[in-house]
């Protein structure tokens, strides 16, 4: 009973790190929808490029690959979240995490956090097909276009949260900041040549 008492306690003060690497595993896969989804958005299939790609990769259903991510992204926040408060000494309860204007750590920075949950968790209600009919593709699609703030806020979210909740400043050269950074890299570049197409297919429609 000692044993198994001691395996358990050891297990909660590990939930802290779990529960980052959980946060890092969202921020990750989010990036990988937001750039799917722009390239569904972009019908990129049919561009020059889309007709280089071998035919296996060209086989692959983007659509559903799209869908999928996005659910695997909440389920990796779902359980960033609900980790963080089983660790004593991270001082959180459930309510700082729902109402963190008051969190015991970087409360500014995990109210980004839980903006840009709530703002996923828009995202892909909205996109249910019946709640989707309802809405009409147009204000659907508005709302879809807060994909984008989630991500970028996510981003920010896992730079400059302490990842050990010590209230440190960020270590730019980390790795995990640096795989942050690279996810936001990734996202500006995609911006860009999502906002390049944007210009292009206006200017000749």
């Amino acid at each position: 009973m000692m044993h198994i008492t001691s395996l358990l306690g050891d297990a909660l003060i590990n939930t802290t790190d779990l529960s980052g690497v959980f946060g890092l595993t969202a921020t990750v896969v989010l990036t990988c929808n937001i750039v799917l989804g722009m390239m569904l958005s972009t019908s990129f299939k049919k561009t020059n490029w889309g007709f280089t790609l071998p035919e296996k990769i060209k086989s692959i259903d983007v659509y559903n690959l799209h869908n999928y991510t996005a659910y695997t992204a909440l389920f990796f926040v779902v359980a960033h979240v609900v980790l963080i408060p089983l660790d004593p000494a991270t001082k959180f309860t459930y309510w700082d995490i729902i109402w963190p204007i008051n969190a015991p750590h970087q409360a500014n920075i995990v109210t980004i956090g839980a903006v840009s949950f709530l703002a996923l968790l828009i995202v892909i209600i909205t996109t249910q097909k019946g709640v989707k009919r309802k809405l009409g593709f147009s204000l659907w699609k508005k709302i879809h276009l807060l994909s984008y703030t989630t991500c970028i806020l996510f981003v920010v979210h896992g730079l400059l949260m302490d990842p050990l909740l010590k209230d440190r400043p960020t270590d730019w050269i980390d790795a995990e900041k640096l795989l942050s950074e690279v996810c936001g890299l990734v996202l500006l570049i995609a911006f860009i040549l999502r906002y390049k197409y944007h210009l292009k297919s206006t200017s000749t429609a």
